[in-house]
């Protein structure tokens, strides 16, 4: 099964703040999941892909860049969006399917608004998804707390399906790249 992992808006300024929002929920964490599911990746040749937001820092500098301490793989694709679906305008779903992938691991920022729309927008444009359950996050909101909306999340997406394609929710220390969304079917 050709498969890839995609992580969304891990970046320097939306993970450790600015002077007008605070660092993400459990950035601690977050980092340290990505990085075990990057080498994870690596170790079975599974290629990566980072979306970086234009809206981070402005879409310029070292703010906008991926985290410093994120393994960033030298042969990652990196595309950038301008809207809050990963998919939006920046050639991610061509890309995709000129590489035949079929299953996506998703991980990344903010939890409620880029990550939900990935995973929705991917089950319904063909491909299976297993959203990593410690590896996204958030920085919360008025009605909700970070930990709140990263359960509901986990809890919402997982056996979210569109037709013949859904998603999972998982852990970094789980055999991600061996899906189990047959077992489901």
């Amino acid at each position: 099964m050709n498969q890839t992992l995609l992580i969304i808006d891990a970046q320097q300024n939306l993970i450790e703040g600015n002077q007008e929002t605070g660092p993400i929920y459990n950035k601690e964490l977050l980092i340290k999941s990505i990085n075990t599911v990057v080498e994870k990746a690596l170790a079975t040749d599974i290629s990566v892909i980072f979306i970086r937001d234009l809206d981070v820092a402005e879409g310029v500098g070292e703010g906008f860049q991926i985290h410093r301490e994120i393994n960033v793989p030298s042969d990652s694709k990196i595309f950038d969006k301008s809207a809050t679906n990963a998919f939006y305008g920046t050639g991610l779903l061509e890309y995709l399917k000129s590489k035949h992938i079929e299953h996506l691991v998703i991980m990344g920022c903010e939890t409620q608004h880029c990550i939900d729309s990935a995973v929705r927008t991917a089950t319904i444009s063909g491909f299976d998804v297993t959203l990593v359950g410690d590896g996204h996050s958030t920085l919360g909101n008025e009605v909700i707390n970070e930990k709140q909306i990263i359960k509901h999340h986990n809890t919402t997406l997982h056996g979210h399906y569109n037709l013949e394609h859904f998603s999972v929710v998982r852990y970094s220390e789980e055999d991600l790249f061996q899906p189990i969304h047959d077992s489901f079917r």
